[in-house]
């Protein structure tokens, strides 16, 4: 997905407005840590035909009202009830039955690219799941079994050598393109090649880029088609690919399972325009390419489903409708003219009511929690907020629920006292500054904080926001009637999104110079696991002088320290446990005021099958199993 692009829906491991390129970047070119702390710890057992037979539902009812019991949320496929958050534990109305079409539909032209190496929006690593196959990937299951790593095109999991520098992957044999001819480990290692040139793929993620041990000044297959990058990959013959790293990296599971691991046949490559015909090595492949109008998809008549236990491939056909008004996509929802709302972001605000409050209609909803955490940064850079106790006080005297209202209620969004999001293995629940019974803060607390930190009459400072965000201007709002009680006069800064974490809230010369001592802020995981959710936002490390990050608030030196040590260890509930002392310590340090974690009211298809939400891509649902009912 195009990295600078205005609407950024639920993009991984950024917040929704930044480069994805300067975003890994900048972080990786400290190059501490494995990226994607969700993959790193995914030691998951692989799905067996078993188990995903169960998950298809094989033998199920097609009714839709036929869901008997609700799912333990262990990804057994235990059909769930026709009912309010039905797919969030189980899956919703199994059935393995196939054909028919299942009809998507998106607001605006494609945000960034269906190009694998060029995509960086969650609902796009959702989708292109059905055309295109990782290494490994998520298990495609309902509830928390979804944080599994299991193999896609590989035959197992990542074999790690040289303390975690080295991991070794297999690919299965037989394995096709949609032309017929054979996927090996080269297309693979090319794959990831080309995904380096930033200059024609701008909106990838470049954990690879950064991570990898490539040649000095190498830039990618374009520019540099005669370096030899074995330092970096090797493929020793046509089913093995070995990646060596700079420095170990106990979570390479979770690059691995990037979309820039779908094979690209090099000989097929056509640079910028092999979007508008990527080879398929999925069950389905293109058959119309019409941006801005709409894309179909049709079988991979190459695609052996008995190499693939992970894609149910039930629809005969795909199509996503593209310039469809937002309302519009609403009603035709409700109405089952339209099966998905592939942004998956919830209805419109216009439609939310209706929703919850027609039965039939609340039936059909779900109203998942997303790993993404709407927070606020204190700045300890900015006086008086360079005193902990001032911090603090800000933690105890913020009233929360005007928080949550501010960004729409409890539908959209849980009140949060941690910085890890509950989806992420390693969240530990703990509550550092209660806000009392009602949750609108402890004012007492707050008042002898501000005592401790020689302010006992309050303070004077700035909050920015996002102008462009009415969430987040009703944000700033509600900190500035909270901390009003305890005297803190807080003045409101808006400046518009496109230059907000480059030259304001995440230069830190300027919100020094402009006393900004708080950031409205936010961040979603680029995959669930604590490097994948924190490192961005907790490392010192990423923050720059010319600015560009999302973190300006969090530079404690033992944090950095600490995730160095746990993107490092191979343990996997070691390093989890790791993830969640990094958490604690941070709200020891009262830089981050937690908000709410992001929900998102989300309508199942009227004549849908096999409708579960998959946590690890994101909190959407799963399209790469969902069914049409016949």
């Amino acid at each position: 997905m195009t990295g600078r692009r205005a609407e950024r829906t639920r993009l991984r491991g950024r917040d929704e407005d930044h480069d994805p390129t300067a975003k890994t970047e900048r972080v990786l070119d400290q190059m501490r840590n494995t990226r994607r702390g969700g993959r790193a710890g995914a030691l998951a057992v692989a799905l067996t035909t078993t188990a995903a037979l169960a998950l298809a539902g094989c033998g199920g009812s097609n009714n839709s009202d036929s869901g008997s019991g609700s799912g333990d949320g262990s990804g057994d496929g235990s059909s769930a009830s026709n009912e309010f958050n039905a797919a969030l534990d189980g899956v919703w109305n199994p059935s393995d039955t196939k054909g028919g079409t299942l009809t998507f539909a998106y607001p605006t032209d494609w945000p960034d690219s269906v190009d694998p190496g060029d995509t960086y929006y969650g609902f796009s690593w959702n989708f292109l799941r059905n055309y295109g196959r990782k290494l490994v990937m998520f298990k495609p299951a309902p509830g928390d079994a979804s944080n599994e790593i299991v193999p896609d095109l590989a035959t197992d999991l990542g074999k790690a050598s040289d303390g975690g520098k080295t991991w070794t992957y297999t690919l299965k044999k037989g394995l096709k393109y949609e032309d017929g001819t054979e996927i090996t480990a080269a297309d693979v290692k090319y794959a990831v090649e080309r995904s380096f040139d930033k200059t024609v793929f701008p909106d990838g993620p470049a954990y690879f880029d950064a991570m990898l041990d490539y040649p000095a000044n190498y830039k990618g297959p374009y520019k540099s088609p005669d370096v030899n990058t074995d330092s970096a990959i090797e493929t020793p013959d046509k089913y093995t690919i070995v990646f060596h790293l700079k420095q170990p990296f106990a979570g390479f599971d979770y690059l691995a399972q990037l979309p820039q691991t779908i094979p690209v046949p090099q000989a097929k490559d056509t640079g910028k325009k092999y979007e508008q015909h990527v080879i398929s090595s999925g069950p389905y492949m293109f058959d119309t390419y019409s941006p801005g109008k709409e894309y179909v998809l049709v079988r991979n008549p190459e695609w052996d489903p008995a190499t693939d236990p992970n894609r149910a491939a039930l629809p005969d056909k795909l199509v996503v409708k593209l310039g469809v008004e937002a309302n519009d996509i609403d009603s035709q929802l409700i109405s089952g003219d339209l099966d998905v709302a592939i942004a998956g972001t919830g209805v419109a605000p216009a439609a939310l009511t209706t929703v919850l409050q027609d039965p039939q209609l609340k039936a059909r909803a779900d109203n998942p929690l997303n790993p993404r955490l709407w927070y606020t940064s204190i700045n300890p850079t900015v006086k008086p907020f360079d005193d902990i106790h001032c911090r603090k006080a800000v933690e105890f005297g913020m009233d929360r629920t005007a928080f949550q209202n501010a960004w729409g209620g409890p539908t959209t969004g849980d009140i949060a006292t941690t910085v890890l999001p509950p989806q992420i293995p390693g969240h530990v629940d703990f509550d550092l500054y209660p806000a009392g019974d009602d949750q609108t803060g402890d004012l007492d607390k707050a008042k002898a904080e501000l005592e401790e930190c020689g302010q006992p009459d309050g303070f004077e400072t700035n909050m920015a926001f996002r102008s462009d965000r009415p969430q987040e201007q009703a944000e700033a709002e509600a900190f500035q009637q909270a901390l009003d009680r305890i005297g803190i006069k807080v003045s409101l800064k808006p400046y518009t999104s496109e230059n907000y974490f480059t030259t304001q809230c995440g230069l830190p010369s300027f919100v020094v110079k402009n006393d900004l001592g708080l950031c409205a802020n936010g961040w979603g995981a680029d995959w669930n696991d604590g490097f994948g959710f924190l490192s961005q936002i907790v490392d010192s490390r990423v923050i720059r002088p010319t600015g560009g990050s999302s973190n300006t608030s969090v530079r404690i030196p033992e944090v950095d320290k600490m995730l160095d040590a746990a993107s490092t260890e191979l343990d996997q509930a070691k390093r989890e446990q790791m993830w969640g002392d990094i958490d604690r310590r941070v709200m020891e340090e009262a830089v981050i005021y937690p908000g709410v974690f992001a929900k998102a009211l989300t309508v199942r298809p009227l004549n849908g099958t096999n409708v579960f939400v998959n946590i690890a891509e994101g909190g959407y649902y799963d399209y790469a199993n969902m069914g049409v009912a016949q």
